[in-house]
């Protein structure tokens, strides 16, 4: 019996869910906009992520004067995690690029901190440029096309395959979070049950002593039998 032949001009569901998969990989993991502000003289401010274990973290930066100024860009950056740990610090920092891997689950903070040179005036606003990149954005997969000589249709299945990691990663980490919530709201739930029957114990307890204090009391002063 021959073979059914596929009907012509409509693609086969391999062939047709392949590059939208691959569309949506775009859209998805598009190139991350840089964060760009304005910091002022004597000034100091700070970016913080969370951002989850065993991440890759790279980042770029630029700081400049605006034209104009008879003064050049001067002001330090720090990298630490909720603990104070440095893991990144560069002082008169103008233009630099930095890399570190993440050993748990954390709130890391950028801080960018302006320094006004001796015997100047008012330092005027310095732009900052600060593009920081995690995960499956901070993967170079340019270079590990090189290395493992990969074909552009393979690096794009290689990033799709690490971006499908990342997103149940995530939701795994949602769910123990999930699960973590649910332990404490059932621990809190008993305690406030025992504490409520703990009350109605004593003030039974306590109407009970009342009841039988008062009928003493007025059987001393005869007022009842």
């Amino acid at each position: 019996m021959p073979l059914p032949l596929p009907l012509p001009g409509r693609p086969r569901l391999g062939q047709a869910s392949l590059p939208a998969l691959l569309l949506l990989l775009a859209v998805l993991v598009g190139p991350a906009r840089p964060i760009s502000f304005q910091l002022p003289g004597k000034a100091r401010k700070c970016l913080r992520e969370e951002i989850h274990r065993d991440t890759l973290v790279t980042g770029e930066y630029e700081i400049g004067a605006p034209p104009g100024s008879s003064t050049g860009p001067s002001a330090n950056l720090k990298i630490t995690d909720s603990a104070g740990h440095i893991l990144y610090a560069k002082e008169d920092a103008t233009k630099g690029k930095f890399a570190f891997t993440t050993e748990d689950y954390d709130m890391f903070e950028a801080c960018f901190e302006s320094k006004l040179p001796v015997g100047t005036g008012r330092m005027p606003d310095q732009l900052v440029i600060l593009d920081m990149k995690h995960g499956v954005e901070a993967k170079n997969y340019e270079e590990i096309a090189k290395v493992e000589k990969l074909k552009p249709l393979e690096v794009e299945l290689r990033r799709l395959e690490d971006l499908s990691e990342s997103i149940v990663n995530d939701f795994a980490y949602m769910k123990k979070r999930e699960e973590e919530m649910r332990d404490t709201n059932e621990s809190t739930n008993t305690r406030v049950l025992y504490f409520s029957i703990f009350s109605m114990c004593c003030l039974i307890g306590l109407a009970t002593w009342q009841v039988f204090y008062l009928r003493r009391f007025f059987k001393a002063k005869k007022l009842i039998e």
